[in-house]
């Protein structure tokens, strides 16, 4: 644990002398990924589909903040969209709007929830998303992570759609039926959503409580919640739920959760202290738990003597001192009267 708690405090002390460089290249990767899963998603415009635009997108990024990255990546699925037809690209568009409404209107402080929900997806690890915003932010953070599961819900359902939305003899009205149906009729997608809410919700209350190892507690919590909604919902309304994937992502998530939990809090319930004090209106009950954190160790430089060194410095220590005649004390006058006198 000690190894652990010092390469903590070394990783701290970079992070703060490299924040700007490192931030940089933190959002070069989340860009990077979230721009790739688009196209591996959809696809269907060839320019677009590309590593080297996914890697001048993901640049600029890099020097551009979070919301730079969520309007580049909603242009590039209307893109894609469009490359299917001009009526997916105009449900998508307002699709899209309608999302931005609703997440700019409440909670536009945690767009990296919508970020990283379509990239947890990707790495088929969706519920990890719920738990690090229990236990870093609020309930906020699940209008943008439900905003995430929407959008990558729709680019699922055009990717499985798109040989009928492609068709020439496919109407409009019928394009738009299926993009509708393919969303309010998802059911995976407002399991999933559920799921999202109340997972977040439980993080967030249980992380807040003042009893020792609260956001452990928390964090196994909001996984086992997370596969019995996704397991008895799968069941009740005949959706064929992948039950290993399920678990493995719970499991996943909650090592995530406790290198959060280590990376945030990192605090020792054993040296907890209780404490009581009062004023003219209140008494105050509070509990003290010290954060865990190691001495830095402090470097010492000695100084290796020969003998002849310390043998000279013996004997200067004890010769006596000669006396010096200040130059106050000296009449130079009257010491050169009394010599004339004596010649």
């Amino acid at each position: 644990m000690t190894v652990l708690l010092e390469l903590k405090q070394k990783i701290k002390s970079f992070y703060s002398e490299h924040d700007v460089l490192l931030l940089s290249i933190l959002k070069f990767l989340l860009g990077f990924l979230l721009f790739q899963g688009i196209n591996t998603s959809l696809g269907f415009m060839k320019p677009l589909d590309n590593i080297f635009v996914v890697l001048i997108l993901a640049i600029i990024c890099a020097v551009l903040p979070i919301n730079a990255m969520t309007v580049l990546a909603c242009v590039m699925i209307i893109a894609h969209c469009y490359a299917i037809s001009v009526e997916v690209a105009g449900f998508a568009g307002l699709l899209i709007l309608l999302l931005l409404m609703l997440f700019l209107r409440f909670t536009s402080q945690d767009n990296l929830a919508l970020v990283l929900t379509p990239v947890a997806f990707t790495f088929k690890i969706p519920v990890a998303v719920p738990i690090g915003s229990g236990l870093l932010r609020g309930p906020a953070c699940a209008i943008p992570a439900c905003c995430g599961v929407v959008l990558y819900s729709f680019m699922q359902v055009v990717q499985e759609k798109s040989a009928v939305l492609q068709g020439k003899e496919t109407e409009t009205i019928q394009k738009l039926q299926v993009l509708l149906d393919g969303l309010m009729k998802n059911r995976e997608m407002w399991i999933t959503i559920v799921a999202f809410i109340i997972v977040l919700m439980t993080v967030y209350l249980i992380s807040r409580c003042s009893f020792d190892y609260s956001w452990r507690v928390a964090n196994a919590s909001g996984a086992v919640i997370y596969i019995v909604i996704m397991v008895l919902g799968g069941m009740f309304l005949s959706v064929d739920v992948d039950i290993m994937g399920v678990i493995l992502a719970a499991v996943f998530s909650v090592l995530i959760g406790l290198v959060i939990e280590f990376a945030v809090l990192g605090v020792d319930y054993s040296r907890s202290e209780h404490t009581q004090f009062e004023d003219d209106e209140y008494v105050y009950y509070v509990k003290a738990v010290p954060k865990s954190i190691v001495a830095q160790k402090e470097k010492s430089i000695k100084k290796i003597s020969s003998e002849f060194e310390k043998k000279d410095a013996a004997e200067q220590k004890e010769a006596t001192p000669v006396e010096q005649v200040s130059e106050e004390n000296f009449d130079f006058e009257k010491q050169l009267e009394e010599s004339l006198k004596d010649l």
